[in-house]
């Protein structure tokens, strides 16, 4: 089952709600964590359970990027707004740099999610590959 992380500023919440609204179906199966409000939102929306972290300013911004780090989320969704200044912007790079580096797929707004849904490789099952950082972890191994 893959595990998808919703992410939504509070200008894009409405959108985020839009889209995964439309998609309902789509997310049936899968299993959704997201950061406070926008989780209580989407589980309503949905009318299915979502694992709710804390909220991206206390926090929740980098619980999911630990669950990316430990290889336990498929895909990250995050409605950002670009044009609103956040407080917490620091946490919100940290969490995309995640993405990147554990090779996740990052939608950030709309059109991006869409080419995702409907992408023949992730109806086919797509396993990404996930980097080996191991030679990274051990460089300073003195043993």
């Amino acid at each position: 089952m893959k595990t998808i992380a919703l992410v939504a500023h509070d200008g894009k919440k409405k959108a985020l709600l839009s889209w995964v609204s439309a998609h309902k179906a789509f997310f049936a199966d899968k299993q959704l964590v997201a950061t406070g409000t926008t989780g209580k939102l989407v589980s309503d929306a949905l009318q299915q359970d979502v694992m709710c972290l804390a909220s991206g300013p206390l926090g929740g911004d980098q619980q999911i990027g630990a669950l990316i780090a430990e290889q336990k989320i498929d895909w990250l969704v995050f409605f950002w707004d670009p044009l609103s200044s956040q407080p917490h912007d620091p946490d919100v790079k940290a969490l995309i740099r995640l993405a990147v580096v554990w090779n996740i797929p990052v939608a950030c707004n709309q059109a991006t999610a869409d080419f995702i849904i409907h992408s023949s490789l992730y109806q086919q099952n797509y396993q990404r590959d996930v980097p080996d950082f191991s030679l990274h972890t051990t460089r300073f191994d003195r043993t």
